[in-house]
């Protein structure tokens, strides 16, 4: 079996014979796999009237459970993205009726996101057909190497540094 990356390498060995580009077959191959996946997944999605963004806010404010609502600033940490351009996605997915902004009754000075019941039906449709669109995407790969892949890019992202909030722990005292 032989891909793009593959030819990549080969040409990188023919004029630069001592560049080791082992880690270029990883994250080429990483970074090429994000784009097909992504491009992919947008589809999907755009069969919703849904951008991946509007999805992320979607899922997010229902898998955080009733009453599904959570503060833009939460919204933003749990998806990785600053608070302007969730402030667009709230905007777009008010027009659409998919959620609301309400003051919160403990604290009146604190605005809160809360999926409506159309967004609540929306995200329990489009969440069963990305799963299974999912699933299609991954069937090259049989369930033990999609579980060893999974590993390796844990380990790979922890690496990195992304550690869930929370999760960080004290350095260990000498």
């Amino acid at each position: 079996m032989h891909d793009t990356v593959d030819q990549i390498r080969e040409q990188w060995a023919d004029v630069r014979p001592e560049l080791d580009s082992t880690p270029m077959g990883v994250i080429g191959r990483m970074s090429r796999a994000s784009s097909l996946l992504d491009k992919s997944i947008r589809e999907n999605f755009a069969g919703f009237d849904l951008l991946p963004g509007e999805f992320d806010v979607l899922a997010t404010l229902r898998r955080s459970g009733s009453p599904y609502k959570l503060t833009p600033g939460v919204i933003g940490e749990l998806t990785m993205v600053t608070s302007g351009a969730i402030t667009n996605r709230i905007d777009r997915m008010v027009d659409k009726g998919l959620v609301k902004r309400e003051l919160d009754p403990d604290n009146r000075r604190i605005i809160v996101v809360v999926l409506t019941r159309r967004g609540r039906e929306l995200i329990n449709e489009v969440i069963d057909s990305h799963v299974a669109h999912e699933i299609k995407l991954m069937e090259s790969l049989s369930d033990g190497e999609q579980k060893q892949l999974a590993e390796l890019l844990r380990k790979l992202l922890v690496g990195l540094g992304d550690i869930p909030q929370g999760d960080e722990k004290e350095p260990a005292e000498d």
